[in-house]
């Protein structure tokens, strides 16, 4: 018993030494440019954008290969911040931006097949089969693909409603 305790040990030990050193080695330098914007982005690779993910978008858009502007999640917000980073312009005339959105469920309506449950990549709707779901508003990203999902048109996308956490005070409008 205690010569395999022992000899597990000593081949861990030796494993982790050999996968250490060869993570050293083999280490691929990543571009810090992508790995800024792909954190500014929401992360729930929702493919809106046209792209794998958020990754494959952050790496076109530093490549120059993609607007600032193409992460409908993200809105005009994202969209400013990102083309103030690159240094680069955006054009946002023509963009509507309602605002944050969230999905809401219409529960006089769900018939609980899942559906949407199974399109959410941020994993924001609860419930079971054959059950009312619901949307965790802090996890939606509001990529709007449980909405194509839902036979019975009970899903729609709502502006994040304000909360205390959220609120801010509005510039005055100026006399003149």
């Amino acid at each position: 018993m205690l010569a395999a305790i022992l000899s597990l040990t000593i081949l861990g030990a030796v494993l982790g030494t050999v996968l250490g050193f060869a993570n050293r080695f083999f280490q691929v330098e990543g571009n810090p440019l992508v790995e800024e914007i792909e954190a500014l982005m929401p992360g729930s690779n929702c493919g809106q954008c046209g792209f794998p993910g958020c990754a494959g978008a952050a790496a076109a858009i530093a490549a120059g290969q993609a607007s600032p502007a193409c992460c409908p999640p993200g809105g005009r917000s994202l969209a400013v911040t990102i083309a103030q980073r690159l240094g680069v312009s955006v054009d946002l005339g023509g963009a509507d931006d309602p605002g944050p959105l969230v999905a809401e469920i219409d529960e006089s309506i769900c018939i609980g097949c899942t559906r949407c449950i199974r399109a959410c990549p941020t994993d924001a709707i609860l419930g079971g089969p054959k059950q009312i779901h619901n949307v965790m508003r802090d996890s939606c990203s509001g990529c709007a693909q449980c909405i194509d999902q839902c036979p019975t048109e009970a899903m729609v996308m709502q502006p994040l409603p304000v909360t205390l956490q959220q609120w801010f005070w509005p510039k005055p409008a100026l006399r003149g």
